[in-house]
């Protein structure tokens, strides 16, 4: 239980880190968008993907293929921001991917709270 709160407090520092900072070139995520993005992403995708995006979520275990390991630096190195948003909000089958990540339609409104997963997507590539 512990853990699980350690791992929730370093997630917090995190987002308000990239809400401190520009997510790109003149872009800034909104703390209440980050906040947003940290709750969706430890209902849906912490499941799977785990706390840290390693892909080893309680969930992930099961699956085959195996969730994407989010901190991989070679496949961060080859991913646009503009694929993490779309498999963000369209699944894995809308990029060629499993169809086992879903999308997230919901969040199409949400353009703010796309970002910030994205942020936190790209936060799990960097050293730390």
């Amino acid at each position: 239980m512990a853990l699980n709160h350690v791992v929730r407090m370093a997630i917090a520092i995190d987002l308000l880190i990239l809400a401190a900072r520009p997510a790109e070139a003149g872009e800034q995520i909104p703390p209440a968008a980050a906040k947003e993005a940290q709750d969706i992403y430890n209902t849906r995708c912490v499941t799977c993907h785990g706390p840290t995006g390693k892909g080893d979520g309680p969930v992930g275990a099961a699956l085959s293929p195996k969730p994407r390991d989010l901190s991989d630096a070679a496949w961060q190195k080859s991913v646009t921001d503009e694929y993490i948003e779309k498999i963000v909000l369209s699944g894995g089958g809308a990029v060629g991917k499993s169809p086992l990540m879903p999308s997230n339609p919901d969040l199409t409104a949400k353009p703010e709270v796309v970002k910030a997963l994205r942020a936190m997507v790209r936060g799990f590539g960097s050293p730390k």
